[in-house]
Parts: C-alpha cells; sequence; structure tokens
C-alpha cells in the first residue's frame, strides 16, 4: 500500500507527557505550552484529564485549564474523562472532545481504573449516551496493545476485541497505545492488522511510546499499512504512573522530520515545535527527550 500523502497528528504532551512527570506544572504553564503547541500548527492535542489529583497529582487544575483555553479556536482540545463526574466536568468546563480509556489487559484495567474490562465498557455505555446528548465527540483509547507489565504479551485477537467494542459504543475514533513501548515491526503489524477486520482504517490512531527506541519504525510500518493518524508528544514527554519503565512517548519534533523526509504533509511548522519542547524542557529542569530538537539545538550554536 502507498504512503498517505498526510497525516494527523495528536498532541499528547500536555496531558500524557505531563502526567507522569516529578516537577509540578503549573496551570498558567500549562495554558503557555498549549499556546505554543497551537501556534506551531496542531490541530488537535489532549489538553488534560479530569480524573482525581489524588490519582494523578499533574492533573490538578484541569478544570482552571480548560477554562483559560480559546473556546474557538481551531485547534480541538481533548479531555480525558474516567467516570461521569470526569464527564460532567469537563461538560462543565465547555469541553467538546473527550477521551475514554480502557485496557487490553484485564490486570492493567484493575490497577488503573480498579475494574474489569466489562465493567469499565459498561460505564463507557452511560457515559456515551451523556456525550451523544451534548454531541461531543469521543476517542476512545485501548491501552498495552501488544504488552501488559502483569501479563506479558497481549493477543492481537484480545486487542482487537476491546478496540471493537469501543467502535460500536460510538467512539468517533480508536488509539491504540503500545503503552510499556515494546512493540516491533511484527507485533504491532499484527496488532493493527487484527484491529483493521473491524475497524475502518481512518478510524485508528496509533500511539507509540518509545522504550525501545522503536516507535519511528512502528509508525513506518503503520504508514506502510495505510494507517494515517499517530499520537506523539512533544520533547518526548511522557511515561505511565501504572507501567513502571515506560519510557516516552516518540517525539513529535522526531515524527514530524521523519515525515518530512518522507514527503508527507501533516501542517507542522517544525521550528515552533522545537520552542514549545524547549520551552517546557526548561521550566522542568529536564533534558529535551527529541533527537531532532537537540540535533537543532547543537547545529544553532554553530
Amino acid at each position: 500500500m502507498a504512503l498517505p500523502r498526510q497525516v494527523n497528528i495528536v498532541e499528547v504532551g500536555p496531558r500524557d507527557g505531563l502526567q507522569d512527570e516529578k516537577t509540578a506544572v503549573e496551570v498558567g504553564t500549562k495554558a503557555a505550552l498549549i499556546e505554543k503547541l497551537a501556534a506551531a500548527g496542531i490541530g488537535r492535542m489532549e489538553a488534560g484529564s479530569f480524573v482525581s489529583p489524588k490519582w494523578v497529582p499533574q492533573m490538578a487544575g484541569t478544570d482552571e485549564l480548560f477554562n483559560l483555553l480559546p473556546q474557538h479556536s481551531r485547534t480541538a482540545y481533548i479531555a480525558l474523562t474516567p467516570n461521569l463526574t470526569g464527564l460532567q466536568r469537563a461538560l462543565d468546563c465547555g469541553a467538546r472532545n473527550v477521551g475514554f480509556f480502557v485496557a487490553a489487559s484485564e490486570s492493567f484495567n484493575r490497577n488503573n481504573l480498579n475494574s474489569t474490562i466489562a465493567e469499565t465498557l459498561k460505564r463507557f455505555a452511560s457515559m456515551m449516551q451523556v456525550a451523544e446528548q451534548h454531541s461531543l465527540s469521543v476517542r476512545g483509547y485501548v491501552s498495552c496493545v501488544v504488552a501488559c507489565p502483569y501479563e506479558g504479551d497481549i493477543s492481537p485477537a484480545a486487542t482487537a476485541a476491546v478496540a471493537t467494542q469501543l467502535l460500536d459504543l460510538g467512539c468517533n475514533e480508536i488509539s491504540l497505545c503500545d503503552t510499556l513501548g515494546v512493540g516491533n515491526p511484527n507485533s504491532i503489524s499484527r496488532m493493527l492488522e487484527a484491529a483493521m477486520q473491524n475497524i475502518p482504517l481512518e478510524k485508528i490512531s496509533l500511539h507509540q511510546h518509545d522504550t525501545y527506541g522503536q516507535a519511528l519504525v512502528n509508525i513506518h510500518t503503520a504508514l506502510q499499512m495505510g494507517v494515517s493518524t499517530f499520537d506523539s508528544s512533544v520533547a518526548g514527554l511522557g511515561g505511565c504512573p501504572y507501567a513502571r519503565g515506560a519510557a516516552g512517548n516518540v517525539a513529535t519534533e522526531d515524527l514530524v522530520c521523519m515525515l518530512d523526509g518522507l514527503g508527507i504533509q501533516h501542517g507542522i511548522e517544525l521550528e515552533k515545535l522545537v520552542e514549545a519542547g524547549q520551552f517546557i524542557c526548561k521550566k522542568l529542569g529536564r533534558k529535551n527527550g527529541s533527537k531532532v530538537a537537540l540535533a537543532i539545538a547543537a547545529n544553532s550554536q554553530h
């Protein structure tokens, strides 16, 4: 299959990227990061999660953050909502795009959401009714699509089954997340082949962590299969509070650079994207996780 001529990038830095950081990030800093990312041409991004700060401290202040975001922006801001309470908070803040998340692994789902997969999906059915009443766009996320820290390898059939149930509930798009970043072209292609049997190609997004440095080659594999939506995080920020050892997400800068080399359109200005990544890394006091950003910074000093 020919590579897509255009790719959609969903920026997850402000939510998934920051959720596991040890340094507290003020709401104003998050808003500034989101503004810089939007200025770089990011059309869709995870802005925050309406979870209890007791479980994910970095998501404190999400209500305040959403109230600061431009209501008529060209950028779509996605709010993750684990339950009806979180969904109502998102609605109260004017959110128009929400995300529901479940795992392909029973053990991970119990540790992350304190419920079985079946119980989680039943809860989502009630939430979907509310979302439809308010004409919200709903993105479904499936964690641990190839492997789980508790159960090991996850079968493609198990992932496809959960993803298909999310689609049947009414999700507009399904983000398939290699939460541990242990996927390789073989396991990712097998997982995608299974998912594509029931899910339209245009509704599939791949969410890659880069623990073993395989994220870009996995994305290239997905591109060859026709996938054209990918999640990524500025400066390679990220991790998972419930998956020890999981490294950051694939860096948006590195993904954009690869797409440029392939001649695939994406609508993002790399220079402004690098500036956004340098901004948040300075605030966090950490090294930029994007190889492209580091190379550009080094070249600019000569």
